[in-house]
């Protein structure tokens, strides 16, 4: 149990340090630290709801069994964090299976993720013609020190299929970038690359993608009628089964523990909604882990205490607790979850509402342009149609933007989303994200405008307009 409940402080020191300085803004990190205990939280409270020892550690070792079975990579992620926190896990689990691919509701086989490699990249080529594929979806982006891609690629079948299907998607991702080249001449024509020490993507006449690693996925519903589906589809067992998934362990809270599961599940999907890439900047993620930091090891102490009457106490306590390290936003925040989706309200008064600090959005615009930005995100995606609808070509940009009066030596850089519609320009290079870079709004109201950021590395422009409010 106390490995249960650590991993999930360990989980919100996480993403507090993930998002303690925007300039080094790591999106993904707070996005796998919330994902897990999107179906974990209520069983934890159901492991640490009673006062016997043995039946509590039985439990939890129930509940870190569920929770490791979601995946070599979950597996990876718990086992890194306990030992973090000072536990060695893999005593506590049983021995990992073989991974297997899975089939989908129809009993197709479907692809699996590979690393990026020679020889898988070999059995990809005779199914998919990479030379003609397209570029649809391109994002570079800070994981604090490292930079990270993905690239969604558009590739042409090389087998038949029995009847009209979507593109065929091959989806990379790119870990440890070191060199970056693209612009919108680069969107066709692939080559993945190889080697024991770098990997990467070719595109275009001159566009370029380098890393330390990489993984790979098809997204392709015909893939089971491919060489290598067909290779998977004769060693992969038959579905045997439509049943719905297994449920998470546990069994139903008492009203106190059920409410303090209810607000911290709903936290958790407040920080996970940084996935969203246009919303990253709203969420408040430094003031909710504040207001929730120690919560592993204030639901074991609440959980174990003996007598339901001395639990439901102590769970209303550690909701207490929680609105009282938040700022008035976030217990007014907390209040409102209790209410709508717990529905206890008796449980916390909100604070009044007061202004302890200007709020981002008050006052007269801004007239003029930061002059300097960090950049965290840059992102470009073609048209393309998505499930019958249209979708216009966009930029996307994560800027980390200092102060508003330029002070960088005392309030915090804030994080801010920048839309380009339809761009006429998209250059991206490595120096782009090289750290502080002079940032200066170019062309005029009646012509193209955009952003360009270290002097070209970063330099966008449109026709259609551009988000500035958010500068």
């Amino acid at each position: 149990m106390s490995v249960l409940a650590a991993l999930l402080d360990r989980s919100l020191d996480r993403m507090a340090d993930a998002a303690a300085d925007v300039r080094r803004f790591d999106r993904e990190a707070i996005r796998e630290a919330a994902d897990v205990w999107d179906n974990n939280l209520f069983p934890l409270f159901w492991a640490a709801s009673t006062s016997n020892a043995g039946r509590r550690e039985r439990r939890a070792t129930t509940v870190l069994e569920w929770m490791a079975d979601f995946g070599e990579r979950r597996r990876a992620w718990m086992t890194e964090q306990a030992a973090i926190a000072g536990y060695d896990l893999e005593p506590l689990l049983p021995p990992a299976g073989p991974h297997m691919p899975g089939r989908d509701y129809r009993g197709h086989v479907m692809a699996p993720q590979c690393r990026l490699t020679r020889h898988n990249v070999d059995e990809l080529v005779p199914d998919y013609d990479l030379a003609a594929a397209s570029v649809r979806h391109l994002r570079v982006e800070r994981a604090g020190t490292r930079l990270t891609a993905h690239v969604r690629l558009v590739a042409d079948r090389r087998f038949a299929v029995d009847e009209p299907a979507p593109p065929a998607l091959l989806d990379v991702w790119l870990d440890d970038v070191t060199d970056i080249a693209f612009d919108l001449a680069d969107t066709r024509a692939v080559t993945l690359h190889t080697g024991p020490r770098e990997v990467g993507i070719s595109l275009g006449p001159g566009g370029r993608l380098r890393a330390a690693g990489g993984e790979y996925r098809l997204d392709d519903r015909s893939w089971h009628l491919s060489t290598g589906g067909r290779r998977a589809d004769a060693t992969t067992p038959a579905r045997t089964s439509r049943s719905n998934p297994p449920r998470p362990p546990g069994a139903d809270l008492d009203p106190d523990a059920h409410a303090a599961a209810t607000l911290l599940h709903h936290a958790m999907l407040e920080l996970r909604s940084v996935r969203y890439a246009a919303h990253a900047d709203d969420v408040p993620v430094p003031k909710l882990c504040e207001a929730f930091s120690g919560a592993g090891e204030a639901i074991l102490a609440a959980g174990s205490q003996r007598g339901a009457h001395r639990r439901e106490a102590a769970f209303r306590d550690v909701i207490r607790a929680w609105a009282d390290q938040g700022d008035p936003d976030i217990t007014r925040w907390i209040a409102t979850v209790l209410k709508q989706r717990a529905g206890r309200p008796d449980i916390i008064a909100p604070r009044p509402a007061q202004r302890t600090t200007p709020d981002l959005h008050d006052g007269p615009p801004m007239s003029r342009t930061p002059s300097q930005a960090v950049l965290v995100m840059a992102a470009w995606t073609a048209t393309h149609t998505d499930y019958g609808t249209e979708r216009p070509a966009a930029a996307q940009l994560h800027l980390a933007l200092p102060p508003r009066n330029d002070d960088t030596s005392s309030a915090p850089w804030r994080l801010r989303t920048v839309d380009c519609a339809d761009p006429d320009t998209f250059r991206l290079r490595t120096d782009a994200f090289h750290g502080p870079g002079r940032l200066v709004r170019v062309g005029k109201p009646t012509t193209a405008r955009g952003l360009d950021l270290h002097q070209g590395a970063l330099h966008v422009t449109t026709g259609a307009g551009r988000s500035t409010s958010v500068i």
